[in-house]
């Protein structure tokens, strides 16, 4: 089992910036792919970003191209969103997730059906 644990989340204004952190911890012998998602009360949960295992590949929603960034330290366990330029549409509850059991080192998971474990969310408000 792997858990993830998000942080970073916060009010800050339009235009501001944030950095989420995702640590794993648990059965990490591997690193995973992992992702971004991010949930509103009046939506489902839309893909942001996400990585390979390696790190060698990202993909991003279109919403978010350019502004926002994923990373990872394999080292430290822990996976990174730095989010610039932030808007008020981006205000939403953001979850990391990791693709556990086999996977593809080559290949960036976008959909959330592909992801086996979540973290518990961390809220990102972004004031106009």
């Amino acid at each position: 089992q792997v858990q993830l644990v998000e942080s970073g989340g916060a009010l800050v204004q339009t235009g501001g910036s944030l950095r989420l952190s995702c640590a794993a911890s648990g059965r990490t012998s591997s690193a995973y792919p992992m992702g971004w998602f991010r949930q509103t009360p009046q939506k489902e949960r839309d893909f942001v970003a996400a990585i390979t295992s390696t790190g060698a590949s990202t993909r991003y929603a279109d919403s978010v191209k350019g502004r926002f960034t994923i990373s990872r330290d394999n080292a430290k366990l822990t996976a990174y969103l730095q989010m610039n330029s932030l808007k008020p549409e981006d205000t939403a509850v953001y979850y990391c997730a990791a693709v556990g059991g086999s996977f593809n080192n080559h290949y960036v998971y976008l959909k959330e059906r592909e992801y086996n474990y979540w973290g518990q969310g961390t809220q990102v408000t972004v004031s106009s």
